[in-house]
Order: C-alpha cells, then structure tokens, then sequence
C-alpha cells in the first residue's frame, strides 16, 4: 500500500500569523515537521498543502514538495482531501503543520493501526493524561471502546470519575491530533457538513463519529507539543537547545 503524509499549513493563523515561517532555530517550522516525516518507515511520499505562495516558495527553498490548494478550504482535512483527488495512494496521514517536535515512530504508528485495522475508516494517537491537565479545555480528551476505537473526544475531563477514594492511576487520555485516513473515506468527509456535537466542542474529529465511522485510537508515550502562541514557539526554542 502507498502511503502519503501531508502536512497542511497556512499562513494566516489567528493566534500567530506566519508562524510556519519561523526560522529561529535556523530552519522553518514546517521543515521541522517535513525532515521528521521524511524519516518515517511507512510513508511513500511527503507533501505540504498550503494556500500560501509564500509557504511555497519556504518548502522549495529546502526541497520539499509541497501542493498549493485553495484558500476556501474550512479545516485542514479538507486541503488533504484536495491533495488526495491529484495524488494516488491507499492511506494519507494527516501531520500537522505546527508540531515540530512530532516523532517519526508516531508518524508510523498511525499509519500502520490503520493498515493493521480493516474495520476503521480512520486512525489517530492518544497519550497519558495526568488529572490536573486533563482539567484544562486546550488539551483534547478521548475515551475509548475495549477494542480500542474512539467513543468520544471531549474538551471536558472525560470520563468522569464519581467515587475516586484512592489516588492510582490517572484514567485520562490525551489526544494526539495525528490522523490517518483512506483514501476512500477521506471523499466520503469531505461530503459530510459539520455536526452537532463538532460545532460544540470545536473538533472536526467529531464528525466522523457523528455519522457512524469508526478511529481506531493507538496508545503512545510520546508527547506532541503543538505551537499555538509566541509563547508556545519560545517554550520550543528552548527545547531544541537543550
């Protein structure tokens, strides 16, 4: 099967304009996310969707390939999707554009519970989620069927615990927003209108589960530190120089 990561990416973000172009650790933001995709084991071919010709002009300037689609486009599944009706593959893994520190295992872990799991239209990552964080609405939540497949995100702390009395293990899980997609059903979302609970919460993931297809949910300890703010870049500055 052929897989193909694309990284959607956009200029005009409403916290931080520009913010794929940053370059204060000697390279762009989105090459960061480009090299870690290149290295993956499962993946054919990388690919940048932007509606920015100045992102274009970034991912050539280090060799990348990049595709540019139309600035209309309301979430980044769907610059995905217009990626995938001009390039052939089984499988599109959806990397984003603003988690520089993304691993490739993880990148390969999405890809292959998808090759591994017929029933599921799509797949994506979650992480363990101490209590206090799982209180705070920017950190995403899941929770999970025996077999492993989403039964719901939230913002809110699910699943609700009603009579903790002893500290143990935290029940929370932290959604990685990693999806991989066939290529088939990625036509079938672009053909679905938001749904109730997606406007609520503010998550496109909803959707899918809305209409009745299925994510298969992988479990991983490796964190993905999004950058959002200025400040979010400068905690990752500091990272990388350590």
């Amino acid at each position: 099967m052929k897989i193909i990561a694309v990284i959607p990416a956009r200029y005009q973000s409403t916290r931080l304009p520009g913010k794929p172009l940053l370059q204060e650790t000697g390279k762009y933001l989105v090459q960061h996310v480009y090299e870690a995709a290149s290295q993956c084991k499962t993946i054919s071919e990388v690919i940048v969707a932007t509606d920015d010709s100045r992102i274009e002009t970034a991912v050539k300037s280090f060799g990348g390939k990049v595709c540019l689609t139309s600035p209309d486009h309301p979430s980044g599944t769907d610059r995905i999707a217009e990626v995938a009706q001009s390039h052939c593959a089984d499988i599109f893994v959806n990397v984003q554009g603003d988690e520089p520190e993304i691993s490739p295992a993880s990148i390969d872990q999405a890809a292959q519970l998808l090759l591994e799991n017929d029933k599921a239209d799509v797949s994506t990552l979650a992480f363990p989620l101490g209590e206090e964080e799982a209180k705070d609405p920017n950190t995403v939540k899941v929770v999970c069927s025996l077999q492993g497949y989403a039964l719901y995100f939230s913002r809110a702390a699910i699943p609700f615990i009603r009579d903790k009395k002893d500290p143990g293990d935290s029940p929370y899980l932290g959604h990685i927003g990693i999806y991989a997609y066939r290529s088939s059903f990625l036509k079938t979302y672009t053909s679905m209108v938001s749904s109730p609970l997606e406007n609520l919460e503010k998550l496109e993931q909803l959707r899918v589960l809305e209409n009745g297809y299925r994510i298969k949910v992988g479990l991983t300890n490796q964190r993905n530190w999004g950058i959002d703010t200025r400040e979010d870049y400068e905690k990752f500055l500091k990272r990388v120089k350590l």
